[in-house]
């Protein structure tokens, strides 16, 4: 009789597996699985997942679908060490996450996650994910490896920076007005120079806001992987004011400044210079571990500041803070905001009586623009657009015709 039976077949190879905290969690994706996988596929927590890859039956396993919510943040470094291990076996990762913070989400893509699915899943959205990490990539000749993601421009740009010493001291003003005079400087006749604004003020950036912008979630897929940008992937991300003016907002979310690292910063700060005649970049007031790399790209660093005690100190912290680690002081050009006006000699005195006792120059008085500059901004226009004649538009547009002819010059000389 035992020798009649039918001899059972071997159970089908696992293709994938799904890893979650617990077992009944994510209903959709465990549905999603069974259309496209059939009964290939298992469910594992992620401890087991650790264990389970080196097991012989892991080494079919094409894939698996990590699925995580806001409770697994706290454990990062599990995760982290599930999408190491996976990768280090040959399976790559699709991950699947529900109300995750976006930092979370970038040290885990950064870990090595091929793929993320947000949760509740799109219709069709898993299988797309399956396709594409399964399809065959095409063959790509040695020598042409080197320029897949290397294109650049072939302008050589001016790298101007505004960095507010304190709160409201009207970095960011400045920055947009004069990135918007420095796109219109030319004239009617002339070739107009290609300006584009940078907001790396991650987390409160409001350049989007002065100038009328959507924020994108193309700025937060650029930022956190910039080793694969190339000149496609950043001009999408820009957006375009008036036809004339290119601006990388700030991203849609909050994120944490960390998030980008001095390498980030020269990778997004060359691309743009090899597009652009002029690169205006809007720093955050917090000073990050990122703020020398764009100290060391600027050919001038505006430092904003006011005529109270606050400016000052905070003038002298950074001052210090840039000496110490031996910086490039000299490029920093000090910009007094709402300077008093040329009657007021009182005011003008203390002007001097501050920079003799920070021992720097005052270079720049920007006058006050009174409350057209808040309307301006409130309604996303440059105050060349919203009001001409305003004091502080007509100091900024000089400041823009004056480094356009330094500029200009230079490239003669040359």
């Amino acid at each position: 009789m035992t020798a009649s039976a039918p001899v059972q077949p071997d159970p089908s190879p696992l293709l994938a597996c799904t890893i979650r905290r617990e077992p009944d969690s994510f209903d959709l994706l465990i549905e999603d699985m069974e259309a496209a996988l059939g009964e290939k596929w298992g469910d594992l927590g992620f401890a087991e997942a650790l264990m389970f890859f080196t097991q012989p039956e892991a080494q079919t396993l094409e894939f698996v679908a990590m699925a995580i919510d806001s409770d697994d943040e706290e454990n990062l470094v599990l995760l982290g060490e599930v999408i190491t291990q996976a990768r280090n076996h040959g399976i790559k990762v699709i991950l699947i996450a529900e109300d995750v913070s976006p930092s979370a989400l970038h040290q885990l893509l950064r870990q090595g996650a091929d793929e993320f699915v947000p949760y509740p899943l799109p219709e069709g959205e898993l299988a797309a994910a399956i396709a594409r990490l399964q399809a065959e990539p095409e063959p790509v000749a040695e020598e042409v490896v080197p320029l897949r993601k290397t294109r650049k421009g072939n302008r050589n740009g001016v790298v101007l920076v505004t960095h507010g010493l304190a709160g409201g001291t009207g970095a960011t003003t400045l920055a947009v007005n004069l990135a918007w005079e420095l796109a219109t400087v030319a004239k009617p006749k002339e070739t107009q120079p290609k300006v584009c604004l940078l907001d790396f003020d991650l987390q409160f950036g409001s350049v989007a806001t002065y100038l009328d912008l959507p924020r994108r979630d193309a700025v937060y897929e650029l930022l956190s992987d910039t080793e694969v940008m190339d000149d496609e992937a950043f001009m999408q991300a820009l957006l375009t004011f008036e036809d004339k003016l290119h601006v990388l907002t700030a991203p849609s979310e909050v994120l944490p400044l960390d998030i980008l690292s001095s390498e980030d910063i020269n990778r997004i700060i060359d691309m743009a210079r090899s597009h652009f005649d002029y690169v205006v970049i809007d720093m955050p007031t917090t000073m990050v571990n990122w703020s020398e790399a764009a100290l060391n790209a600027a050919q001038v660093y505006f430092a904003t500041m006011e005529l109270d005690m606050r400016s000052a100190q905070n003038t002298q912290r950074v001052k210090r803070a840039f000496q110490a680690e031996d910086l490039p002081v000299e490029k920093l050009r000090y910009c007094l905001n709402r300077a008093p006006k040329f009657t007021d000699l009182q005011g003008k005195a203390r002007v001097k009586r501050l920079g003799e006792s920070l021992d720097i120059s005052i270079e720049l008085q920007l006058p006050d623009g009174g409350r057209q500059v808040v309307q301006a901004c409130d309604h996303g226009l440059p105050l060349a657009l919203s009001t001409a004649k305003n004091p502080l538009r007509k100091e900024i547009a000089k400041l823009a015709h004056s480094l356009h002819a330094i500029g200009n010059a230079e490239s003669e000389a040359a």
